[in-house]
């Protein structure tokens, strides 16, 4: 699959992070970058202030990626899930997705 398609899944669903999927990769792929010149600092001996001044503009980005997914489920998934509830009276599904979000945003916590 292209970076830039939102094709659907085999079930039929599209994940919300989906339209910016190209961006996304984009972004990964410069921490990545990161990561790397961190790990080729290391090797070099650099200072470990040096070090931890990368270590935490890495983290830095990483969790800003993991906040616009956040944003991405809610705005997507979960709002899906209440629109697709409120269609078949079935609350649950807004539960569970809104349960999983939860989980999400706490493991970003720990």
């Amino acid at each position: 699959m292209n970076a830039t398609e939102n094709t659907p899944h085999a079930d039929g669903h599209q994940h919300g992070y989906g339209p910016q999927r190209a961006a996304y990769l984009t972004r990964l792929k410069r921490i990545e970058g990161q990561v790397r010149g961190i790990a080729r600092m290391v090797d070099e001996d650099v200072y470990c202030i040096d070090i931890l001044t990368q270590v935490a503009a890495a983290t830095k980005s990483l969790q800003s990626v993991s906040l616009a997914l956040v944003q991405d489920h809610l705005r997507h998934c979960v709002a899906d899930a209440a629109v697709e509830a409120e269609q078949t009276g079935r609350a649950e599904l807004v539960d569970a997705k809104v349960e999983e979000a939860t989980r999400a945003i706490g493991r970003l916590l720990r």
